[in-house]
């Protein structure tokens, strides 16, 4: 979050109502046809997206020219460099009160962000996510749908990420705009990135509507969580600063959590 107080003085000149769409991509021809469709497809138009290519070696790059004619649509191009790279890149260029993280592969459904600003400014937040079901990579719909947590706290976060990255919604217009963690190498960048926000005012509401698809990948990192387990470790040892018994603690309630998560029918 290191950029944030360099960046404070810049909220006066976002643009009100308009939602700043963050998507990195790297090799993404496979689904991002259908992830720029769900954006297109929004009820809530006021939005811009912001493309940002990590050195693609496939046809990604000529699918989101195809899609330019939209001016709302642009392209960022960088040499490959990571996702937390990407998205800050694509958070510099940023000009909407609102921003959202969405990944290449992932889906809204039509109602997101119509649904997710009136949820926000119901709850008078910065801050608010929503529940959204799993889906495979030929968009079948898998296991139980991730049920929101109603009230998100600094404190919640700690061991648990409970803020799905593509159901995330911030509001830049009141502390300006929070940057990842590019020194994590894009490994866990996203949820330290909510940690971040959340810390501003030290909560985050979930909406329970399920708004968004989460697509599960073979051989993500995200579907393997016991090649997860040091990492997180480390993360809460070393990023959030938790003595030995701590990030035991955290590490646990992770894995226990993240079973009932992706193995509980």
């Amino acid at each position: 979050m290191k950029e944030n107080k360099n960046n404070l003085e810049l909220k006066d000149k976002l643009v009100p109502d308009l939602v700043s769409v963050i998507m990195p991509c790297y090799n993404g021809e496979k689904f991002i046809k259908e992830t720029i469709e769900s954006v297109l497809n929004q009820t809530y138009q006021l939005w811009e997206l912001l493309i940002i290519d990590d050195g693609s070696q496939d046809n990604s790059v000529d699918i989101i020219k195809s899609y330019q004619a939209d001016q709302r649509i642009k392209l960022i191009q960088q040499p490959n460099s990571g996702s937390a790279v990407a998205r800050n890149n694509g958070i510099r260029h940023s000009q909407g009160q609102y921003m959202a993280l969405l990944d290449s592969d992932d889906i809204w459904l039509p109602n997101f962000l119509e649904e997710q600003i009136k949820f926000m400014k119901n709850k008078n937040a910065i801050c608010v996510c929503c529940s959204y079901s799993r889906i495979d990579e030929k968009s079948n719909e898998i296991l139980k749908p991730v049920i929101a947590k109603k009230v998100i706290t600094s404190k919640d976060m700690q061991a648990v990420d409970y803020v799905g990255t593509l159901t995330g919604v911030y509001d830049q217009s009141k502390y300006g705009k929070v940057y990842l963690k590019e020194e994590l190498n894009s490994l866990l960048d996203d949820y330290a990135f909510f940690i971040d926000v959340i810390n501003l005012e030290g909560v985050a509401y979930g909406n329970p509507k399920i708004l968004a698809k989460y697509r599960l990948r073979k051989g993500s990192m995200t579907n393997n969580k016991k090649k997860l387990i040091k990492k997180h470790y480390l993360f809460y040892k070393n990023v959030l600063n938790q003595n030995l018994f701590k990030s035991i603690y955290s590490t646990t309630k992770w894995g226990i959590t993240g079973f009932f998560k992706y193995y509980s029918k």
